[in-house]
């Protein structure tokens, strides 16, 4: 049943991301040129939840849905790492003209050619898998 309810949430989400026009490469392609706020205010509106969201599970101690403690382990602090890898994941965004959770949502609406984009994300995620102990720190 929880499935069920994950896969309903789920699609709902990609329903929403792509009528408000975050799957669109266009949008993309304009807030790469500074053309437009729409993006920022989605991806702002996202990240300040997400913050809020965060702040509130650590001051009220919330639990997960199984009643399990959630514990956020604080991340390591390394600038160069989070420039190197932004540059990155914004590069396949810019190229992709999508980012992981909107190629889905691409798919779904029928957009066939993102199945490259999201054969070349999983291999990429792999890849790091594979080579995440041999980076440098």
């Amino acid at each position: 049943m929880r499935s069920i309810i994950y896969l309903v949430i789920g699609i709902f989400f990609g329903i929403v991301l792509f009528k408000s026009e975050a799957a669109s490469w266009f949008r993309i392609y304009e807030m790469f040129q500074f053309g437009s706020f729409h993006m920022y205010g989605i991806i702002g509106s996202a990240v300040g939840l997400g913050i809020i969201t965060i702040q509130g599970f650590k001051k009220f101690k919330i639990k997960s849905v199984d009643g399990t403690s959630i514990h956020i382990a604080p991340k390591e602090k390394s600038v160069s790492r989070y420039i190197f890898g932004g540059v990155i994941f914004g590069l396949g965004w810019a190229l992709a003209g999508a980012c992981p959770g909107p190629m889905f949502v691409l798919l779904g609406a029928g957009y066939l050619p993102i199945i490259v984009a999201i054969l070349s994300a999983i291999l990429g995620t792999f890849l790091y898998g594979v080579l995440k102990d041999k980076l440098p720190h």
